[in-house]
């Protein structure tokens, strides 16, 4: 099977099996859960390293503080006293390296297969969506989300654990240890976190939460419209409308930068606030008065103000650290694990539990009805018959639904109401391998991989030998034209060369006709028609007919004058069926629709 769905992506064949078993929770935390469950050791280790880590970590701040009570007590010095201090506070700052680098080390192995295992998910689940589910949304939106937004959770898995507990175990062991030399001091030691904390709740207004959710929108909207600006560039250019795409990227950018002035300053007097009330020397005047008050007054030795000093800084060190930094990720992380789940909890194709084979390919569409939105419907009441070794042209104004029914058959979309069978079965009855190995569908605008021609046509059938593909660009009459490639059925599209619209459509027909269908569709083949296209439809319809099905939309004479009957859509329904000579002899709808302008 070969389909292109408007946001740009290109599939072949039968969609990728998922992985066994049920489809995933769609509560956001037990796929969460399930998700870092294989990685709980992992993640235990990562704390538990931090863990000693950060106890060590305070031997050398505890070691000076002792040093200098020691060398600051009255009497003479002794080394009996000293050297332990020193030695216990040098091994602790190696402990601190070794256990803090393995903690990093493991997170950051431990974030790669997360980060894999999502991207993963996405895969499958993007195979088992129904593919009109894409057309309905952006590429630069999903490209975000598959790219960006797994990416952005590295914070939460790689730097989190550790963060975490370093902002919350040194401080503990700090309070517990300074508690035991003056509690009074402790408390005012406590003041600047006290005052950092205060400013978080600022940071989490309804007023910020929209803010977040403006900024990320506007980020979607840049990369939409640079994906769609540089898609659409070589057709804005040759029609003169540069001004106006740039206008519409300006627009887009002008917009997020609007937003993001806004939500920096909002956010700039609170971070300033914590920065000051965090900083060394709002820490170190704070502990400076309050000791200085206290040894004033004769309630605490000078001596006892030098762990204070010390570990009054280690105290607030890792909280601005987390405050400053962490936090932002981890809301970032947060808005992006939130977009993830929105396309891990996207409703796959439904499949049936027991599956029925058709008999045959003859395609009935019973009272079908179709609307992309409750209140409006774009197909009303079709019904139709497709017989094996017949074609079927479909025509109509732009608007009529022509495409949408056609999109039926390869089950983009379900119908509201009615059915599409094949082999008089549902096609919601079939199994998506047996549906994908019955139905071709070829696209107007057509997207090629960056691979070799060869394998392009093949990528539906890739265990296809050269020869084959060879045939199938023959009979779509665009074998001369890759022979005149650098290199041939080996040439790389998109790096070694490059085709017109015309040729890509033929390579998109001739990977049609060797996956060797029973029924084929081919919605608006000739869009980028030149005499050679039209003349491999044509050569395409003639070889084909004999068993299969086909179904054809196009708005030129030359392609549907040999079909065996035309279809004439108009606001949803169809309004003329028939012979083409016979529809044109009667002089109806689709006479006046053929000789009008429009159709030409």
């Amino acid at each position: 099977m070969t389909i292109t769905s408007d946001a740009g992506h290109v599939q072949a064949g039968p969609p990728p099996t998922p992985p066994p078993g049920p489809d995933p929770d769609p509560a956001h935390g037990a796929r969460l859960n399930r998700l870092l469950r294989p990685h709980a050791r992992s993640f235990a280790a990562v704390v538990g390293f931090q863990v000693i880590g950060a106890v060590a970590g305070l031997a050398p701040l505890l070691a000076v503080a002792e040093l200098g009570r020691i060398l600051l007590a009255p009497g003479p010095i002794d080394p009996g006293r000293v050297w332990p201090v020193v030695l216990t506070g040098a091994a602790g700052l190696f402990v601190r390296l070794a256990f803090t680098a393995a903690s990093s080390g493991i997170g950051h192995i431990v974030d790669g297969e997360v980060q894999l295992a999502l991207r993963r998910q996405l895969a499958a689940r993007l195979g088992r969506v129904p593919i009109g589910w894409f057309s309905r949304r952006r590429t630069g939106e999903l490209a975000k989300v598959v790219g960006q937004d797994v990416s952005a959770v590295h914070p939460f898995i790689a730097h989190a654990p550790g963060e975490l507990v370093a902002a919350f175990v040194l401080p503990l062991l700090s309070l517990v240890y300074l508690f035991t030399v003056d509690w009074r001091l402790t408390l005012i030691t406590l003041i600047p976190v006290v005052l950092a904390v205060a400013h978080v709740p600022l940071m989490m207004t309804p007023a910020r939460l929209r803010e977040e959710k403006q900024f990320d929108a506007a980020m979607g909207q840049i990369a939409n419209s640079v994906v769609e600006f540089v898609q659409g560039i070589a057709v804005v250019k040759a029609f003169g409308g540069s001004g106006r795409a740039h206008r519409r990227f300006r627009t887009a950018t002008d917009d997020f930068v609007g937003i993001y002035r806004r939500f920096v300053r909002g956010l700039s007097v609170i971070a300033a606030g914590m920065q000051l009330v965090l900083s060394p020397p709002f820490v170190l005047l704070v502990v400076l008065i309050g000791g200085t008050a206290l040894i004033m007054n004769g309630g605490l030795p000078p001596a006892d103000l030098l762990p204070f000093l010390l570990l009054g800084l280690g105290l607030t060190a890792p909280v601005e650290a987390l405050i400053a930094h962490s936090l932002d990720d981890l809301q970032a992380a947060r808005r992006a694990v939130g977009r993830i789940r929105d396309v891990l909890e996207a409703a796959p194709l439904p499949e049936p539990e027991n599956p029925l084979p058709p008999q045959g390919h003859r395609v009935e569409l019973r009272d079908v009805r179709f609307g992309y939105d409750a209140d409006r419907e774009v197909l009303r009441g079709i019904d139709l018959v497709l017989e094996p070794g017949t074609v079927t042209a479909i025509v109509g104004p732009s608007g009529s639904g022509k495409s949408t029914l056609v999109q039926l058959l390869p089950r983009f979309f379900d119908p509201t109401h009615g059915s599409v069978a094949l082999g008089g079965v549902d096609l919601r009855e079939l199994s998506s391998h047996d549906l994908y190995r019955k139905v071709s569908f070829v696209l107007q605008d057509v997207r090629l991989l960056r691979a070799s021609v060869a394998d392009n046509i093949a990528l539906a059938v890739p265990h296809a030998d050269l020869d084959e593909v060879m045939h199938a660009a023959e009979t779509a009459n665009i074998h001369d034209r890759i022979l005149e490639l650098p290199r041939g059925y080996d040439t790389v599209l998109g790096q070694e060369a490059e085709l017109s619209g015309g040729e890509a459509q033929r390579i998109a027909l001739a990977r049609a006709l060797l996956a060797d269908t029973p029924v084929l569709v081919l919605d608006e083949a000739t869009a980028f028609a030149d005499p050679q296209t039209e003349q491999a439809v044509r050569r395409a319809l003639a070889a084909l007919k004999g068993g299969r099905t086909i179904l054809v939309i196009a708005h030129r004479l030359e392609t549907v004058a040999d079909a065996d009957t035309v279809v004439m859509l108009d606001n949803g329904s169809i309004v003329e069926q028939g012979r083409p000579a016979d529809l044109l002899a009667e002089d109806g709808k689709f006479a006046a629709f053929w000789h009008s302008e429009e159709y030409r």
